[in-house]
């Protein structure tokens, strides 16, 4: 580490398919020996995480956020890049949608899903 607290994770794990992602993250941070780099934080067991920053477990069942070394929110595909910049073999895909045409349109992109993904849990009833 480089004296930075870890990048600190915030998701729902009540969306099956948030849940997934963030386990295979997970998984990929510990192969490679990276544990100490993230702490997820689940908001359904914890819905008073981002109180201080005025989010609250539904702002986390739309889109995950990431607070990264420096304090720093980041949402959405912002998140993401944060995430997957701290683990090796992923880093250059958060490199990429970092980069400024491609942040766009990474954006637009999670966007649109985390929208209908939030319509489909809904229609599900898991919340």
């Amino acid at each position: 580490m480089n004296g930075k607290p870890p990048v600190e994770v915030f998701y729902n794990s009540a969306c099956p398919v948030c849940r997934a992602g963030m386990d295979d993250q997970r998984g990929a941070l510990e192969k490679a020996g990276a544990t100490d780099a993230a702490v997820f934080t689940d908001m359904t067991q914890t819905p008073e995480a981002l109180a201080e920053d005025g989010l609250t477990l539904d702002d986390v069942r739309r889109h995950f956020y990431v607070r990264d070394g420096d304090g720093v929110l980041h949402r959405g595909a912002d998140a993401a890049a944060v995430l997957l910049r701290l683990t090796p073999r992923r880093r250059w895909l958060g490199w990429l949608i970092s980069r400024p045409v491609l942040r766009s349109l990474a954006r637009a992109g999670y966007d649109w899903f985390a929208d209908r993904l939030y319509a489909w849990n809904q229609r599900k009833g898991r919340w």
